[in-house]
């Protein structure tokens, strides 16, 4: 488990990473019936659009928990004394909100749609039994959330850092990454030597990243995407 020269590890952010997305269209199957993933009328989400948006902040790392803590005490800051209904995060949650809904009427899709604001980010959460927006190991869930934040950035003229969940995905992955962190920190220490992990998004790679925080010991992420990787490094 130790093979391959490690890279010099680059920071980045946990869920903001640039991402080449391709726009599905969901069609109505039948008369009324049940909408299913079609082949895209395509968009690219590129790192120039997120940029617009100034979205372009990079780290999988404790940077980045910095970065999130003064971003939620500037927008405390900047809401003291206004009506939680001015607060923009939750506007940026009602405009990620009005979006999806929208989506899950073309697409014919049941799913209720909850916002709520945590650690200085907005969250949207879709509560559905249906996996055709989460797709193969979440690819197509990683997609919507950047349109999501295009859409915002569209309507606010801000960056987004909204982070979305469909029918729980998010929450079932973080559970199990947390389970293979674990494992991986206690084999780390075991064999005193570094241990590598498969390959992992930012959001993915954030998880892991903290859990070996916790534990006392050093990781770092090496690769280019989307083989990028974390590896976590024995203990002195």
């Amino acid at each position: 488990m130790v093979d391959g020269q490690q890279e010099t590890t680059v920071v980045e952010d946990s869920a903001e990473e640039s991402v080449e997305v391709t726009r599905t269209d969901l069609e109505h199957g039948g008369d009324g019936g049940q909408g299913e993933s079609a082949e895209g009328a395509a968009a690219d989400v590129t790192g120039e659009d997120v940029a617009a948006g100034g979205e372009r902040a990079e780290s999988d790392t404790d940077a980045d928990a910095g970065a999130d803590a003064d971003s939620a005490g500037d927008d405390s800051e900047d809401d003291a004394g206004d009506d939680e209904s001015d607060n923009p995060l939750d506007t940026e949650g009602e405009i990620a909100a009005d979006y999806l809904e929208e989506l899950l009427d073309i697409a014919d899709l049941d799913g209720d749609i909850d916002t709520f604001v945590e650690n200085g980010r907005a969250h949207v959460s879709v509560l559905t039994d249906s996996d055709v927006l989460v797709g193969t190991d979440g690819e197509v869930l990683e997609a919507l959330q950047e349109l999501t934040r295009l859409a915002v950035i569209t309507e606010t003229g801000n960056r987004s850092r909204l982070m979305l969940d469909i029918g729980g995905y998010r929450e079932r992955r973080r559970k199990a990454l947390t389970e293979l962190a674990t494992d991986a920190v206690q084999e780390a220490k075991d064999s005193g030597e570094a241990v590598r992990l498969a390959p992992m998004n930012p959001f993915e790679r954030k998880i892991v990243h903290d859990v070996v925080a916790g534990a006392g010991l050093t990781s770092e992420s090496e690769g280019e995407e989307p083989q990028r990787r974390v590896v976590i490094l024995p203990g002195v």
